[in-house]
């Protein structure tokens, strides 16, 4: 029961942070944006970790730090892929595939149960699908290269869950602490990149303007707590029940973007994503027992 709220929280949480950092996108620059919400949450794992007792170890800063290479490395791909698009069909793929990564090597490591257990699983599964479904007008036939980016993206994500769930039960935040510091270091080397190219380029890199810059700053820093929030409930459901569970439960997270719009942007929650969230709560149920 534990692992499922931890894992459903989690889910939640990641969406959250995606929600607002979306709207800090759109009034400043998504690369930017997403620099700004890894250094709140390296800020935030810094002040919080010396208060969580840890066993400091070559596996917990190793298997962290792995990991953070890892969801740089995703990240970047699905911003990629969903920049091709189409955005219906590439972004439920992205999060399909990071469900299914880790589901296998924790199926494959000798996790599961009854057919109840399995049912669940696919359900989890088939609902990761329809909540991750953009709803999206003149949609048209994904790009190869648009397939390869987004299984790409996929799969690091999944591999990200995978590492962290590698780390030692006793590390605390180690893990997470040494994920946010790689991440946070390779946001920093290709924003500097991005910012040298179009100065080369005589391009003025996307600012927000003065009187947006408290927005969006305050928009950051509420992705940024919610980032962290999801990453510590994810450690510790990994730590108290299976990878198989917790992974599927994360790869749920667009239900915390959706759910966000509906009641602070007034959007309408699309058919099938309302049938991917009945399929979730039915699926974390089945887990749940």
């Amino acid at each position: 029961m534990l692992t499922v709220v931890l894992g459903l929280a989690g889910a939640l949480a990641y969406g959250g942070a995606d929600f607002y950092g979306g709207l800090a996108a759109r009034r400043s620059s998504t690369l930017l944006t997403t620099l700004g919400v890894a250094l709140v949450g390296l800020v935030g794992l810094a002040l919080t970790s010396p208060f969580v007792t840890a066993v400091s170890s070559y596996d917990a800063w190793f298997y962290g730090a792995a990991s953070g290479l890892a969801g740089a490395i995703g990240i970047g791909l699905l911003y990629g892929s969903l920049a091709i698009g189409p955005m219906s069909i590439l972004s439920p793929a992205t999060a399909f595939i990071s469900a299914i990564v880790p589901v296998s090597v924790g199926l494959s490591a000798g996790e599961g149960g009854g057919a109840s257990f399995y049912i669940a699983l696919a359900v989890a599964l088939v609902a990761v699908i329809l909540v991750g479904f953009v709803p999206e007008k003149g949609a048209v036939r994904p790009r190869p290269l648009g397939l390869l980016m987004a299984a790409g993206s996929g799969t690091f994500i999944g591999f990200t869950v995978i590492l962290i769930d590698l780390s030692p039960a006793d590390s605390g935040l180690i893990p997470l602490l040494a994920n946010r510091m790689v991440s946070s270091s390779a946001l920093i080397i290709a924003t500097g990149v991005l910012v040298l190219a179009r100065v080369l380029t005589s391009r003025t890199p996307k600012l927000p303007g003065l009187p947006q810059l408290r927005t969006v700053w305050t928009m950051i820093v509420i992705a940024g707590i919610l980032d962290v929030v999801a990453n510590v409930a994810v450690i510790y459901g990994l730590r108290s029940g299976a990878l198989s569970v917790v992974s599927v439960l994360i790869a749920l997270y667009p239900a915390g973007t959706i759910l966000l719009a509906s009641v602070v942007l007034k959007e309408r929650i699309a058919l099938i994503q309302g049938a991917g969230l009945v399929l979730a709560l039915v699926a974390s149920g089945l887990l749940a027992l």
